[in-house]
């Protein structure tokens, strides 16, 4: 369905190590159109991944053999868009400081409206020069800013590839809530999807709770053709509420997939007949169905992929033991004991991932893997 690499997946303070993920269709070369989801590390840090795995974007058969491995500014003059979740700059450092430098073709930025306006405040000619637009002739301007509907629309990013954004929110400030941005991103020949969230903070703390309604949104696919989630977890569970700054914990993130298991089962429940189904079903009158939330979802994420991102570093931690170990570690912990069925990974920096959706469900079994 797609392939995906990682050039970023930190949360700070590593400035080397930034939000910042390139994919395209599998069925399709890097050169036929390559999206850059989020832009907080970019080109030289691609360079150094390189140099340590020169065949990083290089498959041994399909439309990306080759020999010769590419290089960092050839891999971004692929780029077609930008996909952003919001304009905090560990999620757009790069995109500010190459735009001058990109080649090929003139590049989309798709984010919120409130987003590309943001970045409009940085390429102003004051903090950095003008390289943006939203006219559609101005090829002199390097990026083209292009409002993403947010509600249920999906809108096209590069061939094969489609986009449907919704709000989430990512703590607050003296100008209310701060908006960030769910994606889920659809291979549009399959139906097929994977589901990427910005920074976010949990809705049980949330003074705009809106989280729920990318699970509700998510819940009747999955796992059929949405089977793989990439969701933040920023800080260790010794992080409490106050000083979480509009981000999730170990503690916050289980309880949101909580939620989304919730939802699964209450469409499951609702929907007797589904082949989305993991277990069988208890058949309830339908009067009751809507009104109740199900107590019981064991293995109701059978068949999904979690990896967990943007994890920020203390850079005084034990050597070998980096804050994302230990968070993913916590992560599994806590969700031995809730048998959600849904499987934990940690995103890697320089790590390349196939995301594709299973096309049979594994049944539920006691020994859930995490």
């Amino acid at each position: 369905m797609f392939d995906l690499v990682v050039v970023g997946e930190g949360g700070g303070p590593d400035e080397t190590n930034l939000s910042a993920y390139l994919f395209k269709p599998s069925g399709l070369s890097w050169e036929d159109g390559t999206v850059a989801l989020e832009a907080g590390s970019g080109q030289g840090t691609l360079h150094k991944l390189l140099q340590r795995n020169p065949q990083l974007f290089n498959s041994p058969d399909g439309p990306s053999a080759r020999t010769k491995p590419y290089s960092a500014s050839e891999i971004y003059s692929f780029v077609r868009c930008f996909l952003v979740t919001h304009a905090h700059l560990d999620h757009v450092n790069s995109l500010v400081i190459s735009a001058g430098s990109l080649s090929g073709p003139r590049k989309r930025v798709c984010a919120a409206k409130r987003t590309l306006a943001d970045l409009e405040s940085v390429f102003a000619d004051r903090i950095w020069p003008n390289l943006a637009s939203w006219n559609e002739d101005d090829d002199d301007h390097k990026l083209l800013y292009t409002a993403l509907s947010m509600n249920d629309t999906y809108q096209p990013l590069i061939t094969e590839v489609s986009v449907r954004g919704l709000p989430v929110s990512h703590g607050h400030n003296d100008g209310g809530c701060y908006d960030s941005s769910a994606f889920f991103i659809r291979h549009d020949p399959t139906g097929h999807e994977f589901l990427f969230f910005g920074d976010l903070e949990p809705d049980s703390l949330s003074l705009s709770p809106r989280t729920i309604n990318v699970w509700r949104a998510a819940a009747p696919k999955i796992p059929a053709s949405l089977s793989t989630i990439f969701i933040e977890c920023s800080w260790p569970s010794s992080r409490s509420d106050d000083t979480l700054y509009g981000h999730l914990n170990p503690e916050h993130l289980v309880s949101e997939l909580e939620v989304l298991a919730t939802e699964v089962s209450k469409f499951r429940t609702a929907t007797p007949g589904s082949s989305l189904s993991a277990r069988p079903v208890r058949k309830k009158q339908r009067t009751n169905i809507i009104a109740s939330v199900p107590s019981d979802v064991r293995g109701a994420l059978v068949g999904v992929r979690v990896y967990v991102i943007h994890c920020k570093d203390t850079l005084n931690g034990a050597p070998g033991r980096p804050n994302q170990t230990l968070i993913i570690e916590q992560i599994k912990a806590l969700l031995e004991r809730k048998e959600l069925g849904v499987e934990v990974l940690a995103a890697r920096q320089g790590m390349r991932i196939l995301v594709k959706n299973i096309s049979m469900y594994k049944k539920w079994r006691k020994e859930i893997p995490v």
